[in-house]
């Protein structure tokens, strides 16, 4: 049986190839984006199966909004991505306050508005899938993405306690982790030098420089292999809270969580003192 999709982010990027995935094998996609302009060619492709919405995930009444628009139209809602976001880049002490509280509006604030809106539906179906855009940013932290890591951190515990919340009501919750993919816009050379950077104190510039040198040496993967796993996950009868995306990262990953495993060891003298 075909599935229906409310997508978040789906004008571009990893949202845009989900959105289509879904599409091209015959299911019904509620594809979001701050302009519908956007998704016009899907609606020209793809006729009724898509209906686009125009949808600020900010904006809590909107999401409200158009999960209802959504649910009145197709009838019900199987499958959820929550992919929309941005990366703030900019040391600790360069952030404004306006520029993160922006990431964490829409990489966090504004998840929660789409689980808050989709969950009576699912719960009043008898079950749906979740899922949650993060990222291997969400597990490892690097210089000059405080702000990013922060939202997607913040993301990773919101949805782990979510889908323990939610199980028992057959609705299934798993957090993507992808590294970087070669999107059609490209991937980004050089993440150091992106639209949302915040004013640079020269006091970093060293830092900088050496991060930058060491930018897009990890492998690009494909968006429509990742579209197509994104499905077959979506068809399981089980799925993974988590589940990484490429295997650009995972080294790293195993790196940081051995280090974090060592380090709790070789201190557990004093954490053993502090017990009192």
């Amino acid at each position: 049986m075909s599935k229906v999709w409310f997508v978040t982010g789906s004008s571009r990027g990893l949202g845009r190839e989900f959105v289509e995935a879904a599409l091209s094998r015959g299911d019904r996609v509620a594809a979001t984006a701050r302009s519908t302009e956007s998704l016009a060619d899907l609606t020209a492709s793809y006729g009724d199966a898509v209906l686009p919405l125009e949808m600020d995930v900010t904006d809590r009444a909107a999401v409200a909004a158009a999960v209802e628009r959504a649910v009145e139209h197709f009838g019900r809602i199987d499958v959820v991505v929550n992919n929309a976001g941005y990366a703030q880049v900019g040391a600790v002490e360069e952030l404004s306050e306006a520029e993160l509280r922006a990431q964490m509006e829409t990489n966090l604030f504004g998840a929660v508005w789409v689980v808050q809106a989709v969950l009576p539906h699912l719960r009043a179906q008898g079950g749906g899938h979740l899922f949650q855009l993060s990222s291997a940013a969400g597990l490892i932290a690097m210089p000059m993405g405080g702000a990013y890591h922060a939202s997607k951190w913040a993301l990773e515990g919101l949805n782990e306690a979510l889908a323990g919340e939610v199980a028992e009501f057959g609705i299934k919750v798993t957090i993507i982790e992808p590294g970087g993919y070669a999107t059609r816009k490209g991937k980004n050379p050089d993440p150091l030098n992106n639209g949302f950077m915040a004013e640079r104190n020269p006091a970093y510039d060293a830092l900088r420089r050496r991060l930058g040198a060491m930018a897009g040496k990890q492998p690009a993967g494909d968006p429509a292999a990742a579209a197509q796993v994104l499905l077959e996950l979506a068809d399981a009868d089980t799925a993974p809270v988590r589940i990484l995306f490429g295997t650009g990262f995972y080294p790293m990953v195993q790196q940081a969580y051995a280090n974090r495993l060592q380090t709790w060891e070789e201190w557990q003298d004093l954490s053993l003192k502090a017990q009192g």
